[in-house]
């Protein structure tokens, strides 16, 4: 899903063969984009990748699904980032509900869950997390993949620490939860912005 580039990306898509296809025009941003991608796809299962992002290795859908999966609906791997050697860990657990513990590019999603609900396109940074938060909340049956998926660039929208980001975190627990808990979500994320930006300020470099 291509939001209608003009740097030349359309005549490289263009030299790509079957099975790949894709689809150029002006959205709404990422996940309206994505939502579309869901419309159009005809597979079980589904993948979102960035275009900075890459498998880890050229055999990984053919390793991943070597086994069927008949009751899982979400399967949770790691990735690492381009310029980083540590791996990150993709946890779905009660640890949702104080932060992201899932990348978006670690996941393979059931595209039956989609039947139901899609990304929240009003969200611009973390409809994924929203997505995910409401899955675990839900009990959605998962599996934990022991397994390297992606190599990820570390340049997106939701590595810019903004407040419009933790406003969206904010609003996310506190539309998944009950009232008594949207007072501490709010100081919760408040507290984390604010951490952030005295960090970033300590170290600019790391901006």
């Amino acid at each position: 899903m291509d939001g209608g580039s003009k740097d030349g990306t359309i005549p490289f898509l263009k030299t790509l063969t079957n099975p790949f296809s894709f689809v150029s025009e002006i959205d709404k941003g990422i996940y309206d984009a994505m939502n579309k991608g869901i419309r159009l796809s005809k597979g079980d299962w589904l993948y979102f990748m960035g275009a900075d992002d890459c498998f880890a290795d050229e055999n990984l859908l053919k390793e991943v699904f070597s086994e069927p999966f008949l009751e899982e609906e979400v399967l949770l791997g790691n990735i690492k980032y381009t310029n980083k050697e540590k791996v990150f860990n993709s946890n779905f657990s009660c640890l949702l509900w104080l932060k992201n513990t899932i990348h978006h590019q670690s996941v393979f999603y059931k595209k039956s869950i989609f039947d139901q609900r899609v990304y929240n396109s009003g969200y611009k940074v973390l409809a994924d997390y929203d997505l995910n938060l409401y899955l675990y909340k839900n009990k959605a049956p998962y599996r934990k993949l022991n397994k390297l998926i992606a190599i990820c660039g570390d340049d997106g929208v939701s590595k810019q620490y903004n407040w419009k980001l933790y406003k969206e975190e904010i609003t996310i627990k506190s539309s998944l939860t009950n009232n008594k808990l949207k007072i501490f979500f709010y100081l919760l994320g408040l507290t984390k912005y604010f951490f952030r930006r005295l960090f970033l300020k300590r170290n600019p470099l790391l901006r």
